[in-house]
């Protein structure tokens, strides 16, 4: 994980951002996002049993990190799931992680945000009608009387929604009860997460972590679930060996990541030699930055276990931002050769090529971003990277295009149409790049004219 990695969310997430609390955490994750080869690899490898149980097409759903102390999840834009960074650190084992994941997959599964439109159009109808009496009232001279029916029409269209959210949120649990079993593993998990949080529901609510404001929770889910979990076929299997281990790498990087380098000392303490301690004083060491003291923890864990692409990756990390972009390439090549599937893993080397900042290192550079952009088309920093690329090779058209496409994933449009327009007029008229660019072009004219209207 890397800074490199980290961008931002443009728009709204869910577009029920009304007065209904349930509808108010989508709405504000709006800040960085976290791309990890290595932690996406985990929970993908965590999630898609339960998908497959769902009968759900795991290529079809979107795994997002989002870079928020928060102990939150949601899905929202159809098929993706969005776990805040404080979820993963406040869970104490992987099944607790897991019974998340498969009640949001619950969410998925059950269609509730498409259904949550008409549940919304039903809710609002009696509240229009209230406002409408209201305004009758008030033009009849009872203007108290009218003031109340219209501050009373937000309540209505509330108690119809809560009670909406309510009936989802149960029927999440069972069926994250159900992808736990039909995927061979306990749901205790689940229920361990929501016992261990209980009393968040008796705290205040600015107090109360929004987990649990769009998650409410009541004595009768709790003891719903415990039904289950008991009757379940594998109520007592247990996660495996590696899959515990992948969870305490999993949060010992992102603790050395996201918390101060004194913090990660008091968790990891030196006394401590196991490897998620050692990887977490990693990272908090590279971050000081203390290159000497990195080195030696990443290349400990990395001579302890060869076959780990994540070691290498984070060594050749250390060293590109120590400004050692040669010696990073030969791990970041390494990491990649026992990773050859990861886009992420392609776009650090690449990165690390275009550090030497030779024609022969940017060409290579060029082949490993064009095939990882074949897999993440949306990537804005592989697309920033080729454009470097293609600038050392002195390609000044597929440079420009290269910085249109990463202004456009990116939502920039003025920019994307500047670098589009200056493409157009170098490349081969006609050709597939050229086209491209013409359509990056018609696109973002309109986009910017509807952001004039609006």
């Amino acid at each position: 994980m890397s800074s490199h990695f980290v961008r931002r969310v443009g728009g709204a997430l869910a577009g029920a951002a009304i007065a209904l609390a349930a509808f108010i955490a989508p709405a504000q994750a709006q800040g960085g996002l976290i791309r990890d080869a290595e932690i996406e690899q985990t929970l993908r490898d965590y999630s898609t049993p339960l998908w497959k149980a769902a009968n759900l097409d795991p290529s079809s759903i979107q795994m997002v990190l989002v870079n928020d102390p928060a102990l939150n999840a949601f899905v929202s834009g159809g098929q993706n799931i969005f776990l805040h960074t404080g979820l993963i650190l406040a869970a104490d084992s992987p099944g607790q992680l897991k019974g998340v994941i498969a009640h949001e997959t619950g969410h998925i599964s059950g269609g509730h945000l498409a259904r949550l439109d008409g549940a919304m159009s039903k809710a609002m109808r009696p509240a229009i009608i209230s406002i409408g009496l209201g305004i009758l009232a008030m033009a009849a001279g009872a203007p108290d009387a009218g003031a109340a029916l219209i501050s009373g029409s937000s309540q209505f269209a509330m108690a119809s929604l809560v009670r909406h959210t309510q009936v989802q949120e149960s029927a999440a649990d069972q069926a994250a009860m159900s992808f736990m079993d039909g995927s061979g593993q306990s749901g205790e998990g689940l229920l361990e997460f929501f016992e261990k949080l209980r009393y968040q529901e008796v705290l205040s609510d600015s107090r109360r972590a929004p987990y649990f404001r769009t998650h409410p929770l009541t004595s009768d889910r709790i003891q719903a679930l415990r039904e289950r979990v008991e009757k379940a076929e594998n109520s007592s299997a247990k996660q495996s060996e590696g899959d515990i281990k992948r969870f305490k790498m999993m949060q010992a990087k992102l603790y050395g990541f996201l918390m101060t380098p004194a913090q990660t000392l008091v968790k990891y303490p030196l006394s401590d030699t196991s490897q998620p301690a050692r990887y977490a004083r990693a990272v908090a060491a590279y971050r000081v930055p203390d290159m000497g003291k990195a080195l030696v923890e990443i290349k400990a864990l990395a001579e302890a276990e060869p076959t780990n692409p994540y070691f290498q990756e984070l060594w050749g990390q250390i060293l590109f931002e120590g400004g050692k972009a040669k010696e990073a390439i030969t791990h970041d090549r390494e990491a990649l050769r026992l990773r050859p599937d990861s886009a992420l893993l392609q776009v650090n080397l690449a990165r690390s090529l275009n550090g030497v900042g030779d024609e022969a290192s940017a060409k290579e550079a060029i082949g490993l971003l064009q095939r990882a952009l074949a897999i993440e088309n949306d990537n804005a920093f592989a697309w920033r990277e080729l454009s470097i690329a293609y600038d050392t090779t002195q390609n000044d058209g597929m440079a420009r295009l290269a910085s249109a496409e990463q202004s456009f994933s990116l939502g920039n449009y003025s920019q994307a149409l500047n670098f589009a327009t200056r493409a157009k007029k170098v490349l081969p008229e006609g050709s597939a790049s050229w086209r491209r660019a013409s359509d990056i072009v018609l696109v973002s004219e309109n986009e910017a004219r509807q952001k004039k209207r609006g």
